[in-house]
């Protein structure tokens, strides 16, 4: 499973962007504020600029795996691996620029530094994560 961060709206306070998998929309996204970090950056360029649970994730490609999260009640969740300069990177519910913590949100609909229906667009989503991970796939997501 191929999954996709489009990033398309940048503020002060957030980014959103439109969510694919598999190059087909499903959702928007939400995260922290796009500060112009790249996967090929050092770890000291990407701390020099990061400011914590306030900076989107660099762009790049990254493998997700299934996460019991502390955060969420030892839920599963989808989990970025190694993403330099940051950890515990999960996509999961919230609608506002202050549940993010860096994570990616996912929402049914958008509006200036937020995400709507944004347990709609979780409950559709981990089932299609969860069986492809299941299927024996390896998922990745890309954020551009």
């Amino acid at each position: 499973m191929e999954l996709t961060v489009n990033r398309t709206d940048r503020t002060a306070s957030s980014t959103i962007g439109n969510f694919l998998i598999d190059g087909v929309f499903e959702c928007f996204s939400l995260e922290p504020t796009d500060r112009g970090l790249t996967s090929d950056m050092t770890l000291s360029q990407i701390r020099a600029i990061k400011i914590q649970n306030k900076t989107a994730i660099p762009t790049g490609r990254y493998q997700v795996i299934k996460f019991n999260s502390p955060k969420h009640n030892n839920q599963a969740v989808p989990l970025l691996e190694n993403v330099t300069g940051f950890a515990f990177i999960e996509i999961h519910v919230g609608n506002f620029p202050k549940d993010t913590d860096g994570c990616l949100l996912l929402g049914t609909e958008k509006d200036v530094d937020k995400v709507l229906n944004s347990k709609v667009a979780i409950n559709a989503f981990y089932p299609k994560f969860f069986a492809a991970l299941d299927a024996g796939e390896d998922v990745f997501i890309t954020y551009q």
